[in-house]
């Protein structure tokens, strides 16, 4: 056994990272043993964080893909196995560090990660589509980016980012499944079939806690929060758990879908909450004559913009506009964000500019420590 060509496996080995907690298995302890013989047949053991988990057949692949690159290896047996109780505390320790189990990461003064609740007044108005695609775009960027679907009640995510995967708890730890380099968490992933949720207000807060605080989401740059229609209990406690999040409002261009959008986004009046901006939905429709069907009305969308900047005294901007496609309704369904499927189509081109303007914007410093001194 070569000891130069075990440490070249290794090295390999570190180049690949699990497919739910995307860090080298080499660093989460997952590497139990590598073994090479004297005609290069590789035999490597990785073990597993839970027994059930949903993608040993990828890092099975993963790990023969990369082990096979190595000059030297003419074969590559991989073996699975699954973490003890103490490595799974080990691997948590490595993951969470001293961090107490119910503390939500994206509320403590040093997180990085801009978050932002997309609200509307009402529904019907496109805001998990708009969650969805501006989730999308932002990771093809090159973003890390998370989802949570606060819409306890009326859950749609998974299905418009084509999740089937379920998520794996290891050590109190919950690890979201990945959809187009997107993490995902809904009340949907944990409920039989199409099952109603029945709760109220006490176990929305102490759900909506448990995925801020309980899921493993990484170092992400962005946490986008499609919360439910209206200011009822989700919205109070997305403002209590995590005060930094801003206020994205979708609304449509017609006057009833207006007036309720004005009241979503004043909530930040009483939330002490920043809006980030306004995106209009389903502004028109295109024809084959090239002219546009204004089928909701016109200037909604403004609207909404200028009343909330004039009641919170702040700059609000109308961030885009939306045209109605179909594309967008048939992407939602098949689980495959338009953003993706037809990047040039107007609908995908006008979320990319909203998905353009958010990742741009740096983090607020509301709340966070300027490392200031006062001198006597």
């Amino acid at each position: 056994m070569s000891t130069a060509l075990i440490s070249s496996v290794r090295a390999a080995l570190s180049t690949v990272d699990d497919p739910e907690i995307r860090r080298p298995i080499t660093e989460l302890g997952m590497v139990e043993s590598v073994e090479v013989d004297e005609f290069g047949a590789a035999a490597v053991r990785v073990l597993l964080t839970v027994a059930g988990c949903p993608m040993k057949a990828q890092l099975t692949r993963d790990v023969t893909a990369a082990v096979s690159r190595v000059d030297g290896v003419t074969s590559v047996d991989v073996t699975l196995g699954v973490m003890t109780d103490a490595q799974r505390g080990e691997l948590r320790q490595t993951l969470r560090g001293d961090a107490p189990a119910n503390e939500i990461p994206f509320a403590q003064p040093g997180s990085r990660t801009r978050v932002y609740a997309v609200a509307s007044g009402k529904g019907g108005v496109g805001k998990s589509s708009v969650t969805v695609n501006l989730a999308a775009s932002l990771a093809a960027r090159g973003l890390s980016v998370g989802v949570l679907d606060a819409d306890i009640y009326g859950f749609s995510v998974p299905r418009m980012l084509g999740v089937t995967g379920k998520p794996t708890q290891v050590d109190q730890m919950i690890m979201p499944p990945i959809a187009h380099d997107v993490k995902v968490i809904s009340i949907g992933m944990f409920t039989p079939g199409n099952t109603a949720v029945v709760w109220r207000g006490p176990m929305l807060h102490r759900a909506l806690q448990q995925f801020l605080a309980d899921v493993f989401w990484g170092d992400l740059d962005v946490l986008l929060m499609d919360l439910p229609p209206g200011t009822g209990d989700i919205a109070i406690s997305v403002a209590q758990l995590v005060p930094s999040a801003e206020l994205l409002v979708v609304t449509t261009p017609q006057l009833a879908a207006r007036e309720v959008a004005e009241r979503a986004g004043s909530i930040a009046l009483q939330t002490h909450q920043q809006i980030v901006g306004v995106v209009e939905n389903m502004s028109w429709l295109d024809l084959p004559d090239g002219s546009r069907m204004e089928l909701f009305g016109s200037g909604g969308g403004q609207a909404v913009a200028d009343s909330l900047a004039a009641s919170t005294g702040t700059r609000v901007p109308l961030l885009g506009q939306i045209p109605i496609d179909q594309s967008v309704r048939e992407g939602g369904d098949n689980g495959a964000p338009v953003v993706l499927t037809a990047p040039n189509s107007p609908a995908a081109q006008a979320m990319g500019k909203v998905a353009d303007a958010l990742a741009a914007r740096q983090r607020s410093l509301v709340g966070k420590s300027l490392g200031l001194t006062p001198v006597r």
